[in-house]
């Protein structure tokens, strides 16, 4: 039996022309489809942030859904970093959407 993938726990924060144009969404979408749980929202600097949880894999995948972007955006940077595991992640969610 081949062991369980270790869970890792990432924060990335996208800078470009990132709100307004649907990129919360778009992650959620593409978050849930690789099943990653954790959060997005939108900063007050204009930038997007993302707390994901899942393997390695899972989250070298939405790295590169971050740098592509939903059509009406545009990436310029993704910064990734560590970040502490939370525990009741159990879904993809947007914070702070009306």
């Amino acid at each position: 039996m081949a062991p369980e993938p270790e869970i890792v726990t990432r924060r990335f924060v996208v800078r470009g022309r990132v709100q307004g144009v649907g990129f919360r969404w778009f992650v959620e979408k593409e978050a849930r489809l690789l099943g990653v749980t954790g959060w997005v929202r939108n900063n007050a600097d204009a930038t997007v942030e993302v707390l994901a949880q899942g393997t390695n894999i899972q989250l070298s995948g939405l790295r590169s859904r971050l740098q592509q972007g939903p059509r009406a955006a545009r990436v310029d940077d993704v910064v990734e970093s560590e970040a502490k595991p939370v525990n009741s992640l159990t879904t993809f969610r947007i914070e702070g959407a009306w």
